[in-house]
Parts: C-alpha cells; structure tokens; sequence
C-alpha cells in the first residue's frame, strides 16, 4: 500500500489527522493519516452505494 497515491479532502486542510483514501483498480482503500499502518479495503461499488447513502444524510447522526 506504500504505493498507493492517498488523498484527503480539502477540507482537512493542513491537519496531519485526517481520512485519507486510494485506489488500485477495483479496490479502494481507507486508512487515518496518524495511523497509515491500518487500511480498511473495500470495492468501488460497495464505496459508492456507502456515499450515495451518506450524501442522502443516513449516517448524518454519526456526526451530531
């Protein structure tokens, strides 16, 4: 995974503890910049039926 190209959102600006996230073909990682050693793997369809639910608010109680 050293490989990967990892990106965070804009949002986290210069912040060193974040959520960051790659791809490598069908597969897409996530790991937290202040522990990169630990990546959860996921697919791109499971990824995007999870943010297609998050943009819709279900996970929005997470955050309050």
């Amino acid at each position: 995974m050293e490989q990967l190209n990892w990106q965070k959102s804009t949002i986290s600006g210069e912040n060193t503890d974040c959520v960051e996230i790659a791809s490598d073909g069908e597969y897409v990682y996530i790991r937290e910049s202040d522990d990169p050693a630990i990546a959860i793997t996921t697919t791109k369809a499971k990824l995007s039926a999870w943010l297609q639910g998050a943009k819709a608010g279900e996970f929005d109680h997470f955050t309050a």
